[in-house]
């Protein structure tokens, strides 16, 4: 006989709702309380999660009767005190959205945090899980003989709308470098094997957002630039992000190489952006081009189409759940993505923002105010 994993999650925004829709393509699975304080949002959540119980507090869905987990996908600026809040009312393991933190006054209490929750805790770090991603992650040593060089680039659609337009702003995102980018800061420390040490970049606000307003305030995202990565093994990566180049027929073209050679990802962006006119979406790649002999071997990924349909992540949200879940029922011993692996990408990303916004050279020491953790 089966048991139900109960889910309590924060947040049921556009992301949020992503989750209900693939947990609810698990097994024995159930969301059965909701904490989400917009009425808009409570109610397309609600066509997810019939079942569910919205309540008005967090207190309330830490009270909840059935509570294996908790999801949090609220406002990144959200996630700090919201994780606190768990820790000291009922400790249970929990699956938390990117961005960890959003502040750097707050990495002291991140910290706490880490050394004293008992259960634990998984970062939502997506782009690991597409299959086109875990392709190139699969077989990098292999192709490369050794990476030496990563690149990754995102050219894609503009910030979309949010409740509250929070995402307008850098002090609710982190920045755009910390909010979007700390997916790729992640796959950097993954695929090189080591920690960052220095980090250059250029970025600016140069198309998207310039003409709005809120309670008569600009947007200040960014929406482009470069970033240059130097890791403590000698390994060196690059990302390139433009938030106005949704013409592109590849959202996501990752490149790594070595003395072997290269292998490349190539990830279409959600498949509900692309034109009717134009046929079927991009089916996802993988290449793998030798040095010697030299015959680049191109294979096509394809992603399941249910999992398509049930997000905007090429299919990663389901197999990122799939493993949370294990974790949650014992099956697994620890997290995959842990908060120091979430730590670590929102500190590469601050690091970002601020060589952007002051020209310079920014060390991660300088940042953390010790050596990065192994």
């Amino acid at each position: 006989m089966s048991t139900t994993t109960h889910y309590g999650i924060i947040g049921c925004g556009m992301m949020g709702q992503e989750h209900l829709r693939n947990i609810a393509l698990l097994p024995d699975t159930k969301v059965s309380v909701i904490f989400e304080p917009d009425t808009g949002m409570q109610a397309e959540a609600a066509k997810f999660a019939p079942d569910s119980k919205f309540v008005d507090s967090i207190d309330a869905l830490l009270e909840a009767e059935h509570l294996d987990c908790i999801l949090i996908a609220s406002p990144n600026f959200r996630h700090i005190e919201q994780l606190e809040m768990i820790g000291a009312k009922r400790p249970v393991p929990i699956l938390v959205e990117k961005p960890l933190f959003t502040d750097p006054d707050h990495l002291a209490r991140l910290n706490r945090f880490i050394e004293t929750y008992p259960a634990p805790v998984w970062v939502a770090m997506e782009y690991r899980y597409m299959p086109p991603v875990a392709a190139l992650l699969e077989c990098l040593d292999e192709a490369t003989g050794g990476v030496k060089m990563l690149t990754i680039r995102e050219h894609r659609f503009p910030f979309l709308e949010k409740v509250g337009d929070w995402n307008r702003f850098n002090r609710y995102t982190g920045g755009t470098f910390v909010e979007k980018c700390c997916h790729f800061f992640d796959l950097m420390r993954l695929a090189i094997q080591s920690e960052p040490i220095r980090v250059m970049a250029s970025g600016g606000q140069d198309a998207n957002h310039l003409e709005e307003s809120y309670a008569g305030e600009t947007p200040d995202i960014l929406d482009n630039g470069y970033v240059i990565v130097d890791f403590a093994n000698g390994v060196r990566a690059m990302l390139e992000l433009c938030m106005f180049a949704e013409g592109s027929r590849y959202q996501e073209e990752i490149s790594a190489v070595g003395p072997a050679g290269k292998v490349e990802a190539l990830v279409p962006g959600p498949g509900r952006f692309w034109p009717e006119h134009l046929g079927e979406p991009p089916i996802p790649q993988l290449i793998v081009s030798p040095r010697a002999p030299k015959g680049p071997e191109l294979r096509e990924i394809p992603v399941d189409p249910t999992l398509l349909e049930a997000g905007d992540h090429n299919g990663s949200t389901f197999y990122q759940h799939q493993k949370f879940l294990e974790l949650v029922r014992g099956e697994r011993d620890a997290p995959e993505v842990s908060l120091n692996d979430g730590k670590m990408a929102v500190l590469m990303g601050m690091a970002a923002q601020i060589s952007m916004r002051e020209h310079r050279t920014v060390s991660l020491t300088e940042i953390m105010g010790t050596q990065p953790t192994p």
